[in-house]
Formats: C-alpha cells, sequence, structure tokens
C-alpha cells in the first residue's frame, strides 16, 4: 500500500459522502502524508472484515493518530474506501 502511495497507482472506490470520508480522494491529504500515517500502524492499529460486498476480499482497517483508513487489495491495486478523521 505505501508503494502504490508513493507511486499514485492506487484507486478509490465508488461512494457517497466522499468530501468527508476520503480525504485522500478531494486531496486533504497528500498520499505521502498518508504513507507516513501507515509507516507508523503496527498490528495493535490494525483490523480487518469482509467487504461489504464483494465476497472473498478482506478490508483493512488502520487507526493511528486521528486517522481512519479503510482500504483493500484486489491485485495488482489497492482501493481505498475511506481515509478520515
Amino acid at each position: 500500500m505505501i508503494q502504490a502511495l508513493r507511486q499514485g497507482t492506487f484507486q478509490h472506490e465508488a461512494r457517497r459522502e466522499i468530501d468527508t470520508k476520503n480525504l485522500l480522494q478531494i486531496g486533504q491529504i497528500t498520499p505521502g502524508d498518508l504513507a507516513d500515517i501507515v509507516k507508523r500502524c503496527s498490528g495493535q492499529h490494525h483490523e480487518r472484515s469482509p467487504h461489504h460486498t464483494v465476497a472473498g476480499v478482506d478490508v483493512h482497517i488502520l487507526r493511528r493518530d486521528g486517522w481512519y483508513v479503510k482500504f483493500y487489495f484486489v491485485d495488482p491495486d489497492t482501493v481505498f474506501i475511506s481515509v478520515h478523521q
């Protein structure tokens, strides 16, 4: 995921309330700044759950420094669902 942020090769899942739920997509946080937050995460900041509509896809949730980052991997892509405080 950090590599995708650095290279700009990530995607965003379409959803409502984009202006409050995905600050990465609207440019309120840069990919580099998000990568720095993610690098500070450990296992205690991570949880996993099944995707709400795509069977077999695990959604990852990171909570660190007041940030909530929700994403999943669909090879070869990283797809962000939510990035917000």
